[in-house]
Parts: structure tokens; sequence; C-alpha cells
């Protein structure tokens, strides 16, 4: 951000009522809020994203890595750097409409998810957890995913807490290569 070098509060033009307040733009963020991307419907056919990763490449799909029931795929609209989120490759809603192979699969994944995050980035605890149904906070109910995110002693600063804003240190594909470089092996 580019400031300029005066004592005089900065005025804002055409923006509003002039204040003193410095603005960091993320208008990137529109596209979640927007809905981009976010699927038509509840079936698999619907444009659903989690569907439609495991036909891309790694690289494009973000996917960190791949089991027989699940993979692991980097959030587009990451809480933390390193946010994974874990997804049966099954278009299911519901945790316990996983049968057993994808629900010990996932676990595992999860697993290893946490113990390429420490390898990689070193990171002091995580948040784990779904979202069932859209009531409950699911940006996509249709399927089920588990989100991973790392967390270190002192990430909730001044940012996120009065900036209501995160900083993400690395772009998206760097990230993406080095947990997979991390990935634990079966």
């Amino acid at each position: 951000m580019l400031r300029r070098m005066t004592n005089e509060p900065e005025q804002q033009i055409g923006v509003g009522a002039p204040d003193a307040f410095q603005r960091l733009w993320t208008p990137h963020r529109m596209a979640y809020i927007q809905g981009e991307n976010k699927p038509t419907g509840s079936g698999a056919g619907d444009g659903c994203p989690f569907c439609s990763i495991p036909a891309k490449s790694d690289e494009d799909g973000l996917v960190v890595a791949r089991g027989e029931s699940v993979y692991a795929v980097l959030n587009l609209y990451p809480y933390n750097g390193g946010h994974l989120m874990v997804v049966p490759f099954r278009h299911v809603a519901d945790y316990t409409d996983l049968d057993g192979a994808e629900t010990a699969e996932l676990a595992v994944f999860t697993k290893r998810a946490m113990t390429a995050l420490r390898a990689a980035s070193g990171a002091h605890g995580f948040n784990i957890g779904m979202n069932q149904g859209a009531a409950a906070g699911a940006g996509i109910a249709a399927h089920l995913h588990q989100h991973v995110v790392p967390r270190w002693g002192g990430d909730t600063n001044f940012m996120p807490v009065v900036g209501h804003t995160k900083v993400l240190p690395q772009l998206l594909a760097d990230t993406r290569r080095m947990l997979a470089e991390a990935w634990p092996a079966a």
C-alpha cells in the first residue's frame, strides 16, 4: 500500500466521508462473498467444486494428496495459510452417510494433514471440524468436507481482529507444493 509522506491525514475523495483510516483492499474475496463457483443444487452434477476438483491435475485443483476414498485440497478462501480440507470423492452431504472405509480414510488423512502442516510450517495447533448443513455455516453443504486449519501462537492479531483481514504470506500454488512434499507416505 502506498502512503503519502506527510503529517496530514489522508483525504479519501469520492469514497464517502473523509477519515484517517487506512484501507487494505481485498477484491479477490468478492468471488467468495458473491458465491462464485458455488453449486447451483444439491446433486453431484450441479456444479459442485468438490466433484470437479479430482478431474484436475493436482496443481490446477490445489490437491495436496489423494487416497482411495478421500483427497486433501487447499481451501481457496483460507482462514490461515495452509488451510486444508479433507473431502470424500463421493458426493455425500452428511457425515453419517459415509461408509466405513470413507470414515476411516477421512480420519487418516486428517492426521496426515496435521503431520504435513507441522513439518512444513511448524503449526502450533489446529482447528479441525465440519459444518454440517447450511444452518451450521457450511458454504458448500451438499458435499461434506472437513477443515484442517493450522494455528500459531499470535496468529490472532490486529489484522483479523480489528482489520477483519487475513494476511497470507504465500501463494496457494506454493503452499500446495510445500504441503505435498511434506505429506507423509502411506
